[in-house]
């Protein structure tokens, strides 16, 4: 889920934050680029794990700061497809469920991914009628187990007209077809119901 990405980068850094110890200075304005921030093909910087090496300090002609060229280490939030999460339901529409992992939240579970038998029910939520004829609804704030089965970097849109949804710089598409996977309570269930089996 973690992975640690180095990257080489020439950093201009303005004078005012050349108070502080290089290091400390060439760090905070890492932070102040990279935190909280998607990388294509790398995934959503979590921490500037460490740095390599530092290059430079050269002043061009007509800029006012000095230009270093850092090699550094960044921790990167990037799952890798087949991997099983387990993330909260934060909404649904008719394309299926969104999900949060409290600091990602452009997870989406489409319908086609769901395990059979999962269908819309009247009132907008997605449900799961299994061969018992039991209906288990999928609610928000519900803990649910997924597999990773694609991540997705879509360009950045040129023009985005006001209806559409905020723009996604990384996308993971889950599935939750499979045994082990959908809301941990189905699963609870079972795993009680069957050491209650064994004890007997």
């Amino acid at each position: 889920m973690f992975v640690l990405s180095q990257i080489e980068h020439n950093l201009p850094m303005p004078p005012h934050v050349l108070s502080r110890p290089l290091v400390d200075a060439i760090k905070a304005e890492l932070e102040r680029l990279f935190l909280d921030k998607i990388v294509a093909n790398l995934g959503l910087c979590v921490s500037v794990y460490d740095i390599r090496s530092v290059e430079g300090g050269f002043i061009f002609p007509g800029e006012g700061c000095s230009t270093y060229k850092v090699s550094f280490r960044l921790l990167m939030f990037r799952p890798f497809v087949g991997e099983v999460l387990v993330g909260k339901i934060s909404g649904y529409d008719e394309k299926g469920l969104h999900v949060s992992l409290d600091f990602f939240s452009d997870i989406c579970i489409p319908g086609h991914l769901m395990q059979y038998g999962t269908a819309r029910a009247s009132d907008g939520r997605w449900m799961l009628k299994t061969e018992d004829g039991d209906e288990l609804y999928l609610d928000t704030d519900d803990e649910i187990r997924f597999l990773v089965s694609s991540i997705k970097y879509p360009p950045i849109p040129v023009e985005q007209k006001e209806t559409d949804s905020p723009f996604a710089p990384m996308q993971i598409i889950g599935s939750i077809k499979g045994d082990g996977l959908g809301l941990l309570a189905w699963w609870t269930a079972d795993e009680e119901e069957g050491e209650g089996e064994a004890e007997e």
